[in-house]
């Protein structure tokens, strides 16, 4: 089990940030308003969502049409109005220096919404410089949960309108779609299947997340793998949590000689790795050197000008066969500080090109949380799943599972994969995902979900 660590971007200009009306009059550039429906109120700065808690606007975890956190949009003269949809004649507005909910005729509901850039905009108080804000953020603590309205400018005064429903467009030929158009079906724990090792201690070993070893992973069309790995004297071990009383464990080249062969006997086929990876960089170059042929199938995102013209037709890698990717959530500032980067032997640090949710939707039994933020927003991180550079939008890692595998559990979960994604994730993300990643794919239909995603893009 993975434990806790882990649109289009526009340019904003200081004027535009700036620029507010000084007069009741129709909005300037209202055709860049979006058109009546509904939407989400969407941070700019921590990609949660406003949502109405008794009356206080609180940024919360998107949830879909749960936790009253969508807005029915609509003019109002020349300002507009953001009405719950759980609480007709109830809407977005102010009171005082706090954002609440008021009645939808009260001035206090009424915004002056200013494009900054396309999906992003300010919401304004009509007449004044004063904004809906998330809160600046406390040393040592996340952005408090209360909206406020005030002079906030920046990312802090921004939001996405994010439709609860977009518009979609089909997928493009074969030959022209692009990395992060296509879907793929993940195997959370990869590892951890009991068929090609042991992978845990004697009582955690009886919960695999898998019941298939890799190969037969491979032939079912998994194409992305999570892997744990920790150090021991004989190299990076995947194990869960650590190696010790695991009985045969299985070394991380053995797995990914697997996959380079794979990959040689399928030159039209793609496969991705996420290490979760407690080991030195020295030991993982080490292991990687130990797998015949893999330099040849290696995709190096860093040397291919991805983050300044955004991802490869899948055509191209393809032609060029570089077909495997390897993401590490290791730190690149600690590598820096030991003094070699995992990118250097071609490593990609996974918070650099991905954005993830979070990894648990909850225990293996009883409710589950379908809420859908980020796994890396905490006290020390903030990088919302709607991350995006100009030129580059990071792949969208979507995870779909419990702490605990348990089967029934993990099947029900599977069957509503393509649900959540639609509804909770792809809104909250503004993004299709990229890697669907479950326990136990081959229960509940999974692969289904990679198949219906895998239509159209999310524009």
């Amino acid at each position: 089990m993975r434990t806790p660590h882990a649109l289009l971007t526009m340019t904003v200009t200081a004027a535009a940030l700036a620029a507010v009306a000084v007069a009741p009059a129709p909005a300037a550039g209202a055709d860049a308003v979006p058109s009546p429906g509904t939407y989400y109120v969407q941070s700019a700065t921590t990609g949660l969502n406003a949502a109405d808690n008794a009356g206080a606007v609180e940024q919360h975890r998107p949830r879909g049409n749960e936790d009253r956190q969508q807005w029915n949009l609509r003019a109002d003269g020349g300002w507009h109005l953001l009405e719950n949809t759980d609480g007709p004649g109830t809407c977005l507005g102010r009171g005082g220096d706090q954002a609440r909910t008021v009645a939808c005729a009260s001035p206090e509901a009424r915004w002056q919404i200013t494009p900054v850039g396309t999906d992003r905009f300010t919401l304004a108080d009509p007449g004044t410089d004063r904004r809906l804000t998330v809160a600046p953020k406390p040393a040592g603590a996340n952005h408090p949960a209360r909206l406020t309205v005030g002079t906030g400018t920046g990312d802090l005064a921004t939001w996405y309108l994010t439709p609860t429903a977009p518009a979609t467009r089909p997928m493009p030929p074969q030959d022209r779609r692009t990395l992060d158009q296509v879907t793929f079906l993940t195997a959370h724990n990869a590892y951890a299947n009991g068929v090609d090792g042991g992978f845990a201690p004697p009582f955690v070993n009886l919960f695999p997340n898998q019941n298939r070893g890799i190969e037969r992973q491979l032939a079912d069309g998994v194409r992305g793998f999570m892997l744990d790995i920790h150090q021991t004297p004989d190299g990076a071990i995947l194990c869960h949590n650590s190696c010790t009383l695991v009985s045969r464990p299985v070394a991380l080249w053995v797995d990914l000689q697997r996959m380079v062969d794979f990959l040689r006997a399928h030159p039209d086929q793609f496969v991705t790795v996420f290490l979760e990876d407690y080991v030195d960089p020295a030991v993982l170059r080490a292991e990687l050197a130990r797998v015949q042929g893999l330099s040849e199938v290696l995709y190096r995102p860093d040397r291919t000008g991805v983050r300044e013209n955004g991802w490869p037709a899948m055509a191209d890698l393809t032609a060029a066969g570089q077909r495997l990717l390897i993401f590490s959530d290791h730190s690149r500032a600690a590598d820096r500080s030991a003094g070699l980067t995992r990118d250097s032997f071609g490593v990609m640090y996974q918070r650099e090109w991905t954005v993830e949710n979070h990894w648990s939707m909850g225990s293996g039994a009883g409710t589950s949380d379908w809420s859908c933020y980020s796994r890396w927003y905490d006290a020390g991180t903030n990088i919302p799943l709607t991350r995006t550079e100009p030129g580059f939008r990071p792949l969208f890692v979507m995870n779909h599972f419990r702490d605990t595998t348990v089967a029934s559990t993990a099947g029900t979960d599977n069957s509503k994969l393509a649900d959540r994604a639609r509804r909770f994730c792809q809104p909250a993300a503004c993004k299709k995902p990229n890697y669907l990643a479950v326990d136990r794919y081959d229960l509940g239909d999974p692969a289904a979900a990679v198949t219906s995603l895998n239509t159209y893009t999310y524009p």
